[in-house]
């Protein structure tokens, strides 16, 4: 910049004169704004076309976004049909397992009537069953018998049931007859292979049950002896 210092304009002015010099002066201010101005028109042109790049990116960075987000979604719902598949195969699987279960469960207790050389002769109390009614305290029991005898006579006899509990800080024990209205008839049995006998009772408001004591006892005849085949087992309630 320090040749427009040495530049001294009244020796220009003189040398070229008035007009010349307006002429000149004219000119280079003519330059400048035109060059101005094309640097300002490129300058220009250099960011619309760097907006519309930036534009064309900004669009394709929302389409893949939109893109990501439905694949996102159906990956969510493959998940959530996969969870359900693995939740109904795990159902089915659990009933599978159940059902042999008590397929299991059938051909034994079958098994100990059908092939009595295989377990323990006599008879004995195979199940006991407790299901809750629809009235509160009380109670459906359902009691199963089986004779295990290569030679099978009619085994006969009746049914005691005792329950064991507290009411309050006391130990209570209650017989059959005492909370159900059954006779001797309803719990006699007479039977060559297996029995299921059935009945009702209630038990009071305050008494906790603990344990069931189930009775056969087998009546003196001139084909059998007495006997009494018991068995106890804790309280259990099934829906």
């Amino acid at each position: 910049m320090k040749w427009l210092a040495k530049i001294n304009l009244g020796v220009v002015i003189e040398r070229l004169g008035t007009f010349k010099s307006a002429l000149f002066l004219l000119t280079v201010i003519s330059l400048c704004l035109f060059t101005g101005y094309r640097l300002g028109n490129y300058y220009h042109y250099f960011q619309i076309t760097n907006l519309e790049q930036q534009k064309v990116r900004l669009e394709q960075l929302y389409q893949q976004q939109e893109n990501n987000i439905a694949r996102i979604h159906t990956l969510e719902v493959e998940l959530a049909v996969e969870q359900l598949a693995n939740q109904k195969a795990q159902g089915l699987l659990k009933s599978a397992a159940k059902q042999q279960f008590e397929v299991k469960k059938q051909l034994a207790f079958y098994e100990k009537i059908m092939a009595p050389e295989k377990q323990a002769a006599g008879l004995f109390v195979e199940n006991i069953n407790i299901q809750a009614t629809k009235i509160p305290n009380k109670y459906h029991f359902q009691v199963t018998l089986v004779q295990q005898q290569l030679k099978r006579r009619y085994s006969k006899g009746y049914l005691e049931l005792i329950f064991k509990g507290r009411e309050g800080d006391q130990a209570v024990t209650l017989k059959l007859a005492d909370v159900a209205e059954l006779n001797k008839k309803d719990l006699q049995f007479s039977f060559q292979y297996f029995q299921i006998i059935n009945g009702e009772f209630t038990l009071p408001v305050n008494f906790t049950p603990e344990n069931v004591l189930v009775s056969a006892i087998l009546t003196q005849s001139r084909w059998q002896k007495y006997a009494k085949k018991d068995k106890s087992v804790s309280w259990q309630v099934s829906q």
